[in-house]
C-alpha cells in the first residue's frame, strides 16, 4: 500500500491491501456499527475489540438536577463484566478460561474498549459474549455497590504507585480545566459519589449502535465476523432496524494543543518513599497532527532507550536515577510530552533541572545524523516487531477508525518516519520547551527543593 487510506464515515464497505500481505476490511452496518478486520495469514489465534467512543472526558459533572457521572466510565469497565440476562460473571469468566483465551478491557480519557483472544475457531463464541456484555449488561444495584469497593481497592494501589500519583497529578497540571486533565479512573471522591442511576445513565447514553466500533485482527475472516456480529447484536434490545450515521469523530485541533491554560506549574505530593518521583511536562501534539513522525524521533533521541540522551546523562554519567524516559501522549485536541526520573529524596531539585536542561539543548542546538539514523531504525524495527501480535493489529484498526480517520500501513508509517529530518526534531523541540512547564513530584520533599526550576512555586 501507498499513503495512508481515508476512512470516510459515508462509505460503507472499504478494502485495503491484498491477500498476500493481509487484507483490512471495513464494513458499516445500516445502524451505523463499523466493523474493520485485519487478516493475518498464517495466523491461528484473533484478537477482537468492541470499543465505545467514550472515555473519561466525556462524563457530566453536576449541573442543575443533572448528577455527577464522574467515574461513570471505569465503573462500567468492571460492570460490563458482572452478567446479563443470560450470563452470569462466572459464566463470562469460564467462556474464556475454558478455551484458554485472554479478556480483559481498558479505559482511556476518549473510549473504552472491551477485548479478547481466543482461538480462531472460538472467534464466534467471543463475539457472542462480548456482544452481550456491551448490550446487555444487567448492572444490578447490589453488584454495583461490590464493584464500589473493589474499584477503591484499585484507586488505592494506584495510589500506593509513586510514579502514578506523579503522573496523574501532571496531567493535571499541563491540562488544567480541560476534561482530559481528569483521571482515568476517577478519584475514590467521585468513586463513592457517583450513584448507580447515573452509571445506568452513562450506559445508555453512549452505548448505542452508531458508537459502536468492532476490530478484529488475525485469523479472521470479514464477512463471517459481520454476519456473527449483526446477529449477536440483533439478540439484544439495541434497535438496529432505524438507520443511523456513525458517530462522528471528535474534532480534531490543528497543531500543538496550545489552547489549554495549565494548572499549577508545581505539584508536590509528601509521602514516606524510598525515592523521589519527578515528572516534568509541558503541552504536545494532537493525535492527528502531521508532525506525530517527528514527535517519535524525538522522543526516541531524546528518552526513549538506553542510548537516549537522558538515559545516558542522568543514569550512565551520573547515576543520579535507575529509571529515566521520556514519552508522549496525544489525544484529539490536546497532547502532552513528559518527562520522569526516580531519584534519591534530596536530588529532585538537580533532576528536573537537568530534564529541563536536556530539552533546551536539544532545542537549542538540534540532534545529530547518527541520531537520527539510529531513533529511525529503532522506531522501525519496534513498529515492524510489535505488528507481528494481533492485539497491536487490532488496536491500531480501533485507533485508526475513532481517532485518526485514516488507515496507515507500516510501509508508509516507515517512510514518513525516514522523511523526518535533523530540522524537524529542532523546530519541534523548539516548540515544546514554548510551552509552560508543569512539575508534579511525589516523596518525602518539599516545594523548596524545585525553587531553581520552578520560582514562582
Amino acid at each position: 500500500m501507498n499513503g495512508a487510506v481515508a476512512l470516510p464515515l459515508d462509505l460503507a464497505e472499504l478494502s485495503i491491501g491484498d491477500d498476500a500481505e493481509g487484507v483490512v476490511r471495513r464494513t458499516i452496518l445500516p445502524s451505523g456499527v463499523r466493523i474493520l478486520t485485519e487478516h493475518i495469514p498464517g495466523s491461528r489465534s484473533a484478537t477482537i475489540g468492541y470499543w465505545v467512543a467514550a472515555g473519561s472526558r466525556d462524563e457530566l459533572g453536576a449541573t442543575g438536577s443533572t448528577p455527577s457521572r464522574y467515574g461513570s466510565t471505569h465503573f462500567l469497565e468492571h460492570l460490563l463484566f458482572k452478567g446479563t440476562p443470560t450470563r452470569s460473571a462466572l459464566d463470562i469468566a469460564i467462556a474464556f478460561d475454558s478455551v484458554g483465551g485472554e479478556h480483559n478491557a481498558v479505559t482511556s480519557k476518549e473510549y473504552t474498549c472491551y477485548y479478547a483472544k481466543v482461538r480462531d475457531a472460538d472467534l464466534p463464541m467471543a463475539v457472542d459474549v462480548l456482544s452481550d456484555m456491551v448490550t446487555s449488561a444487567l448492572i444490578e444495584r447490589d453488584e454495583f455497590e461490590t464493584e464500589r469497593g473493589v474499584i477503591l481497592e484499585e484507586l488505592a494501589m494506584a495510589e500506593d504507585d509513586p510514579g502514578d500519583v506523579a503522573g496523574e497529578r501532571l496531567f493535571e497540571a499541563v491540562l488544567g480545566d480541560n476534561p482530559l486533565g481528569r483521571p482515568v479512573g476517577g478519584t475514590p471522591e467521585a468513586i463513592k459519589a457517583v450513584t448507580r442511576d447515573a452509571v445506568w445513565e452513562h450506559y445508555r447514553a453512549n452505548y448505542n449502535p452508531h458508537e459502536l466500533v468492532v476490530t478484529a485482527a488475525g485469523a479472521v475472516d470479514h464477512d463471517a465476523l459481520v454476519e456473527a456480529v449483526t446477529r449477536t447484536l440483533g439478540e439484544s434490545d439495541w434497535d438496529l432496524d432505524t438507520p443511523h450515521a456513525p458517530r462522528a469523530r471528535r474534532s480534531a485541533a490543528s497543531g500543538a494543543s496550545a489552547f489549554l491554560v495549565p494548572g499549577r506549574p508545581l505539584t508536590v505530593v509528601t509521602k514516606p518513599t524510598e525515592q523521589a518521583s519527578v515528572m516534568v511536562g509541558l503541552p504536545g501534539l494532537v493525535a492527528g497532527d502531521d508532525r506525530r513522525s517527528t514527535m517519535g524521533v524525538l522522543n526516541s533521541v531524546f528518552g526513549g532507550g538506553m542510548s537516549s540522551r537522558l538515559f545516558q546523562e542522568i543514569r550512565e554519567k551520573r547515576g543520579l536515577a535507575y529509571s529515566v524516559y521520556s514519552y508522549a501522549a496525544s489525544y484529539s485536541d490536546a497532547g502532552v510530552f513528559l518527562m520522569y526520573a526516580g531519584c534519591t529524596p534530596g536530588r529532585e531539585g538537580t533532576v528536573s533541572e537537568l530534564l529541563l536542561s536536556e530539552l533546551n539543548r536539544l532545542a537549542d542546538d538540534g540532534i545529530s545524523a547518527d541520531e537520527l539514523r539510529r531513533a529511525q531504525g529503532q522506531l522501525s524495527g519496534s513498529a515492524a516487531l510489535a505488528l507481528e501480535d494481533s492485539d497491536t493489529r487490532m488496536s491500531r484498526l480501533g485507533r485508526s477508525e475513532l481517532t485518526l480517520g485514516e488507515f496507515i500501513d507500516l510501509d508508509e508509517s516507515v517512510r514518513r518516519m525516514m522523511e523526518v529530518s535533523t530540522d524537524d526534531v529542532q523546530a519541534l523541540a523548539r516548540d515544546l520547551v514554548a510551552g509552560s512547564v508543569s512539575i508534579a513530584a511525589v516523596g518525602p520533599i518539599d516545594e523548596a527543593a524545585f525553587a531553581q526550576v520552578v520560582p514562582a512555586a
